[in-house]
Order: structure tokens, then sequence, then C-alpha cells
């Protein structure tokens, strides 16, 4: 038997429940996995409210990593004994192991930790394909990104500085502040005691920035609309403190011909080749030293209804993992 997080009703973090379950052979197409490491991120609150729609009762968590210990017919790229991590399938990673489809796997290289990889796979991949694939970003470029001090946030300012882009960020508090500009973000916002659209407009001498990196959602949504330049960009890949109202096209032409999108990274990684691709380039810069990935929080897995009250408190920096 395995141990398991599991929901029977959407709601606040104490629907999360701690359960054996049985776990079985894996069948056509699938491996069993004994999980090292697996990563909490702010999207899981989304599945557990509701906010996603899943199937109930449900398992929890979508990023781990670990060792396969079976694998099922017709899988040829995995063996027995295989490092592996993952992120974006079916939700069951909140467990100590599991049967789950091989096609949703990424080789480990041994050179990375099964926590870092825990901690960093979602992330990792997530900045990946905002720096990579969104926008065509050039040396010198000035961009915004709210939550410089998360998990993405971290990765994202010691990503850009690879690239030569400069990054102005948002965090709530000093502390925060100190922990992004560490990790190379140019300039720090405390938005709790700065008007950050007016702050931006000073840092580019009034133009603003051709690009915002939005994970906020509701309450940043028009400062993010307020920060870009002329036909700037407002990239919403998160929702922390809620949906985005509704756009009126009209708005985005007053205030400068914008445009608008609200990626996924299910689609950025849906492609086996473009998947490797940006894990090759994410796992190639933590390998060798250029991107650091430190957790700043460790937990039990029994302990994720606290997890979930601490992240959706604001009281995480960085990145976070259950431990085994």
């Amino acid at each position: 038997m395995a141990k398991s997080i599991r929901f029977y009703e959407t709601g606040g973090p104490e629907v999360l429940k701690w359960e054996s379950v049985e776990v079985g052979d894996p069948g056509p197409g699938e491996v069993r996995i004994r999980h090292e490491a697996v990563g909490l991120n702010f999207a899981d609150t989304y599945f557990r409210t509701g906010l996603y729609p899943a199937p109930l009762p449900a398992g929890m968590g979508v990023e781990a990593a670990g060792v396969i210990e079976a694998v099922g017919p017709g899988v040829a790229r995995f063996r027995e004994g295989d490092r592996v991590t993952y992120t974006g399938s079916p939700l069951g990673a909140y467990s100590t192991d599991r049967v789950m489809p091989a096609e949703h796997l990424i080789s480990l290289p041994d050179g990375i930790e099964f926590e870092t990889a825990a901690a960093m796979t979602m992330r990792g991949l997530t900045t990946s394909y905002l720096l990579r694939r969104i926008y065509p970003l050039r040396a010198g470029d000035t961009v915004l990104l709210h939550a410089a001090a998360g998990g993405v946030g971290l990765i994202f300012s010691q990503w850009a500085k690879l690239l030569g882009v400069n990054v102005i960020g948002t965090v709530s508090n000093d502390q925060k502040a100190e922990v992004a500009r560490a990790h190379g973000c140019d300039h720090v916002i405390v938005y709790t005691r700065e008007n950050v659209a007016e702050r931006v407009r000073e840092l580019t001498d009034g133009a603003g920035v051709p690009v915002v990196y939005d994970s906020i959602g509701a309450s940043t949504f028009e400062t993010s609309l307020d920060s870009l330049a002329r036909r700037g960009l407002l990239v919403a890949f998160g929702t922390a403190s809620g949906p985005i109202p509704p756009i009126e096209p009209m708005k985005l032409a007053l205030k400068g011909s914008l445009f608008f999108t609200r990626p996924a990274l299910a689609d950025y990684i849906a492609e086996p080749a473009e998947r490797a691709d940006l894990a090759s380039e994410l796992f190639g810069h933590v390998a060798a030293g250029r991107i650091k990935i430190e957790i700043n929080q460790h937990y039990a897995l029994e302990e994720a209804e606290q997890a979930h009250r601490d992240l959706e408190a604001g009281k995480t920096i960085g990145s976070s993992v259950f431990s085994f």
C-alpha cells in the first residue's frame, strides 16, 4: 500500500485527506514510480478549490521526481531504475508511489537531485516557455515580473540575466525584495507601498515595458496594463489573486493597441520534441550552476493541509517541496 493525499470535495485546505491507497501494476503505456520528492505549486490550490475542475474523488498534485520501479507493456523509452521527473500529468503526485502514463515523463540527468527536480520542473519549464517562446526578447529589453520572489520569479530573473534582459520585479515586503535582488532582479517594487505602474514609467523614462509577466491575476490586471509600452504584451500565466475580469477589447486599443495572452504550460510541452528542447536548456543551466534552485520550505507529505495554508497566505518564498 502507498500513501496519498486525496480530496472528495472542493474547498479549503481541510478537504485534503491523508490515505492509504492500492497502487497495483502498470498497464500498457504506463509505469510505476517511487517518488523521492513532490513539488508544491500554487496551481495545486486551483484544483482543490475547483477553479480547475477535476472529477472527484481525486488525487492532488502534478509534479514529482523519482525512480521507475515497474514498466508496463509497450513502454520503450524507459526502464526499471530510470530517474525521471514530470509535471502536468494526471492529478496524483502527492503520493509515495503511483502508476501513470509514461508519455508524461522526462528523463532526469544524474547531476540533478530529486528534490531539485521536484522544486523546479513545473516552475523551470514555465520560465522556459515564458522567456523562449512567448515573445522575441532581445538583450537590453526591460520587462515587468510580478511575484518576483516566487518559485517562477527566482528562476525567471536568473535566466533573464543570462539573456541580457532587465527585470523589474514586484514583491510584497522588504524581505522578499532582498531575495529577488539576490537572484538577479534589477529593480524591485514593493507593491504594498509603491504605485507599480508609476514606478515602471519612472524606470523606463516614461515608455513602459514591452512585456508584463503576471501570475497574480485579478488584483494586478489593471496595473499590468498600465505598465505596458505602446503595442506591449500582457502575459497572464496565473491567477493567484483570482480570475482576471472580462476584457473589453476597446480598452486594449485605448491604452496603446495592447496585446493579451493567457498561456498554459501544457500547450508548450504537449509535443515531445518541444518538451525535450525546453527541458534540455533548463537542465543544462541548472546542472552547470548558472541557475540555482533554492528550496526554502520542506514539508512531510502528510502536512499538505498546512503547506496549502502557508502557500495561500503568502508565507512561502521561492520553491517548496514534500520530502520523504
